[in-house]
C-alpha cells in the first residue's frame, strides 16, 4: 500500500462531501453557544426552546459524523480528521486496528475505532456520509452479501447523508491482473504474488508468500496468505445502490475522473439517501 495516493483521496473525497453532502468540517458548523455554554432559558417556553435547541444540536452532531468503512490502519481516516471531520472508523482486522490506535495516539486524534465486520455493521447513530474506498467491497463475494451491506449503510445515513465508495471492475480481474505473478526483493522483506482469475466466478485469487526480515535474528520468516476478491460491473453496483434505497448522484473512472467506460479498471460511485425523516 506504500504507493497509495492517500493524500489524493483525501482530497478528492473532501470536494465530494462540499459538493454533494451534508457533513461538514469543524470549522463551518453552526454555532449552539453563546461563547459559555449552552444557553439556558427560563420559564416553560424557555425550557421548550432550550430542548429544541439541544435536539437540533443533537442532530448537527450526527449529520457532521464520516464513517470510514473498512477503515483499514486508518491512514486516509487520520487524513479526513485532519481536514476537520468527526471520523469513525470501522473494520474486522484486529491487527490493522491495532496500527491505526497507534496512529491515533501518535496524532491525538479523537478518532472512533470500531472492531466490526462490516455485513453485521452496528452503529450508535445515523452518520451524514460513508466512505469506503480501496476495494472493500470486493472483497464481498456473493450478491447478498453487497446487498446486505447497502441496506445497512442507507439504514445509518442520515436523511439526504452521502455514500461514496469505489469497486474494481471485471475488466480489471479478468485482463489486468489476472493469471499474472509479481515478485520483489527488499532488504528487510521479498514476496512473491501469484492471481489466478476464475473467470465462470469472476474470483481473482491473490497468493501471496512474503518473508521478512527479523530484527534480533537476522532470519526470514515465511509466512503465506490468500486473499479472494470479486469484480463487479458498473450496472451491477448500481442496482445494488438503488435496491438499498440510495439515489446514484454521481459515477467516475477512479483514474481519470471523468464518465467510467469499458477499460475502467476502477470506479467511484456517490449515493444519496432518500426517503427517511428524522427531527
Amino acid at each position: 500500500m506504500e504507493d497509495t495516493p492517500y493524500e489524493e483521496w483525501a482530497d478528492f473525497l473532501e470536494d465530494l462531501i462540499k459538493k454533494y453532502g451534508i457533513s461538514k468540517p469543524l470549522g463551518e458548523r453552526k454555532d449552539f453557544s453563546n461563547g459559555e455554554g449552552n444557553l439556558t432559558l427560563a420559564g416553560t417556553a424557555g425550557r421548550e426552546d432550550e430542548n429544541r435547541m439541544v435536539q437540533e444540536e443533537a442532530l448537527e452532531t450526527e449529520r457532521n459524523l464520516v464513517l470510514d468503512l473498512g477503515c483499514g490502519t486508518g491512514t486516509l481516516t487520520e487524513l479526513m480528521y485532519a481536514k476537520g471531520y468527526d471520523m469513525i472508523g470501522v473494520d474486522n482486522s484486529e491487527a490493522m486496528l491495532h496500527e491505526a490506535l497507534e496512529k491515533k495516539e501518535k496524532s491525538g486524534s479523537e478518532i472512533l475505532y470500531l472492531c466490526q465486520d462490516i455485513r453485521d455493521l452496528d452503529l450508535y447513530s445515523t452518520v451524514g456520509t460513508v466512505l469506503s474506498v480501496c476495494d472493500s467491497f470486493n472483497y464481498l463475494l456473493e450478491d447478498d452479501e453487497i446487498e446486505g451491506v447497502f441496506s445497512l449503510v442507507n439504514n445509518y445515513l442520515y436523511p439526504g447523508g452521502l455514500f461514496i465508495f469505489d469497486f474494481n471492475t471485471v475488466y480489471k480481474y479478468e485482463k489486468v491482473i489476472g493469471d499474472t505473478t509479481i515478485a520483489e526483493n527488499r532488504e528487510t522483506c521479498s514476496f512473491i504474488w501469484e492471481n489466478y482469475y476464475h473467470e465462470q466466478e469472476r474470483i481473482n485469487e491473490y497468493d501471496l508468500t512474503i518473508f521478512v526480515k527479523e530484527e534480533k535474528s537476522g532470519l526470514f520468516r515465511r509466512f503465506t496468505e490468500t486473499h479472494l476478491q470479486r469484480g463487479y460491473r458498473l450496472d451491477e453496483m448500481l442496482g445494488f445502490v438503488e435496491k438499498a434505497g440510495m439515489e446514484v448522484i454521481l459515477v467516475l473512472d477512479a483514474d481519470t475522473h471523468e464518465k467510467p467506460g469499458e477499460m475502467s479498471e476502477r470506479i467511484y460511485v456517490a449515493a444519496r439517501e432518500r426517503g427517511k425523516q428524522k427531527g
